[in-house]
């Protein structure tokens, strides 16, 4: 008389079933050798590689050059400027120590970090509510030539930006010359440096404000139909769902963005700043990258504004690593996970 041995029992041998998901694949890939991922992977490889060189040459590179804030160095020591890096006598920190003497890179510091507060206050906000008024139009052709108009600025130079703002704002602009024929003195707000703080601030909110409403309008298409549906059954208006649906929503892009943004605390601008820096004078427009521009390319010191600069990324680095660990705190991913 034959047995038969049920299925599944210890007779028998059973295949492995492979895990699946994520979790499966990470576990698969950490069996496979460098050389077997980098033939399934070469197409990927091969796509990033022009980046990388693109980051190498023109963003780590670079870096190297700031060897020279710990130098007095003299570029015609040498026809190659590069080889006088190793011909110019070393100082240590000399180079620091003038820079933190320096009463002009104070005043540079005091300017960068009110027109920086002032740009968070006045210009962050603004990109989030037009990107709720955008997403609250039914009709999507309406919304789709709005969001178009508020997106073209972005695309113009600042020196395009700075010419219209003169040509309505400037002393013979259209709104002064309207006001002297009807008899009211005229004015010039590009000239007037106690307004220079909100006149750059409101060239960058025309010229970026609508590349932040992408981001936001991107962070809003992700939200569920259903959840409004739901809220709008419940008796929740339209305030309430913005309040509960649309802004929790929001929270985790603002809070990036955010860290982002005190990154860029001391890199208010350049270009905007630079070209209006005869019109104003420096006391209003002196900012830290002008500062060093104006130290290190015209008055050709590079060395001192080598440190400044340095000083700068330094200070920069440490406002992200700040900025990110508030975010955690207050339950956000901030630019990477704890």
């Amino acid at each position: 008389m034959t047995s038969t041995v049920p299925r599944g029992s210890a007779g028998t041998k059973r295949k492995p079933v492979a895990s699946g998901g994520a979790t499966g694949r990470r576990e698969r890939a950490r069996g496979l050798g460098l050389r077997t991922r980098f033939r399934r992977d070469r197409t990927l490889v091969l796509m990033t590689l022009p980046v990388v060189v693109l980051l190498l040459v023109f963003n780590y590179v670079p870096i190297l050059g700031n060897v020279v804030a710990f130098q007095d160095y003299d570029p015609y020591l040498s026809d190659n400027g590069f080889i006088a890096v190793f011909q110019s006598p070393w100082v240590g920190l000399d180079q620091f120590e003038r820079v933190v003497q320096d009463a002009g890179f104070w005043h540079a510091v005091r300017n960068t970090f009110v027109l920086f507060l002032l740009q968070l206050v006045l210009f962050f906000p603004i990109p989030v509510a037009l990107a709720l008024l955008i997403n609250s139009v039914v009709r999507p052709r309406v919304r789709a030539v709005a969001q178009a108009i508020m997106y073209l600025p972005h695309f113009f130079s600042w020196v395009l930006v700075v010419t219209v703002f003169q040509q309505i704002f400037g002393g013979a602009g259209v709104l002064a010359q309207a006001l002297r024929e009807h008899g009211h003195p005229g004015f010039d707000i590009m000239t007037d440096p106690a307004v220079f703080k909100y006149l750059v601030t409101a060239e960058m909110v025309w010229k970026d404000a609508g590349w932040g409403i992408i981001v936001f309008l991107a962070a809003l298409a992700a939200v569920p139909h259903d959840l409004y549906e739901a809220a709008a059954m419940d008796g929740a208006g339209r305030w309430r769902r913005m309040w509960h649906i649309t802004l929790p929503a929001l929270r985790p892009v603002i809070a990036l963005l955010l860290v982002l943004r005190v990154g860029d605390a001391l890199t208010v601008g350049f270009e905007q700043f630079l070209l209006q820096r005869q019109a104003v004078g420096p006391d209003a427009s002196e900012v830290l990258d002008t500062y060093v521009w104006w130290n290190g390319i015209r008055n050709q010191d590079f060395s001192y504004a080598a440190a400044a600069g340095l000083i700068k990324g330094v200070v920069g680095l440490s406002l992200v690593l700040v900025a990110n660990k508030a975010a955690h705190l207050m339950g956000e991913q901030g630019v990477y996970k704890k």
